[in-house]
């Protein structure tokens, strides 16, 4: 029987975090858990209900009231987000949720919140899970981390593509200012900030398709099993 281990994928947005992690979690026959989408339904949630999240019993109160999990879908092959009972997988990638997904996410209670969840979910490994600060807070014994990043004018552009086809009156400027500010509120927020982990192996995609990451990250899938 093949030992199951943690991977933990971190790094900057829009460097394909998710398109990888999807791509190992079925190869591998593991659970793929998207972080991110944890913040962006909480934010949601916040937005739906008027919470003021600068009001720390207020957020206390609500996080009370959110039950998130993630259900696999036959259709689609993946495991998508549900939010009290809705499914809101797609609802959550607006833009609106974009530009507001990092305020929340840096507040310590939310986030606390979430990692709780995060760690209760890889309790018996075979899980991938990507975000901002799973390799250093979430799962910081994890067997293979791997932090991903690439060049900033690659990253706009990938992110411009994915919104453009949901909304085509986004421009590429909105996405831009929103990428910047995303980066800037991640790698300096007080609880949790992006960073790499010394053990982080680092992939840098500016140069490479999707293919090409995939087999390397499989490399070093292999390589940690091995090991074990």
């Amino acid at each position: 029987m093949v030992k199951k281990i943690i991977i933990t994928i971190d790094g900057w947005s829009s460097c394909g975090k998710s398109t990888l992690a999807k791509q190992l979690a079925k190869e591998l026959g593991y659970l793929y858990v998207d972080s991110g989408a944890m913040y962006r339904a909480i934010t949601l949630f916040f937005l739906r209900n008027h919470i003021d999240w600068t009001d720390k019993k207020e957020v206390k109160k609500a996080l009370k009231d959110i039950n998130l999990a993630f259900i696999f879908n036959p259709k689609t092959q993946l495991s998508e987000i549900y939010l009290n009972d809705e499914n809101v997988e797609y609802v959550i990638r607006d833009l609106v949720i974009a530009e507001k997904v990092s305020d929340v996410a840096a507040i310590k209670g939310v986030r606390e919140f979430a990692v709780a969840q995060q760690k209760k979910m890889g309790a018996k490994k075979g899980i991938v899970m990507d975000g901002r600060d799973i390799g250093t807070v979430v799962f910081p014994k994890a067997e293979l981390k791997i932090f991903m990043t690439a060049d900033s004018a690659v990253r706009v552009q990938r992110r411009f593509k994915e919104f453009f086809e949901k909304n085509p009156n986004v421009t590429i400027e909105e996405v831009k200012n929103n990428l910047e500010m995303r980066d800037y509120i991640d790698s300096n927020r007080k609880v949790s900030p992006l960073r790499k982990a010394e053990d982080a192996l680092l992939l840098d995609n500016t140069q490479l398709t999707q293919t090409q990451q995939f087999q390397k990250a499989m490399e070093w899938v292999n390589q940690k099993i091995t090991k074990i």
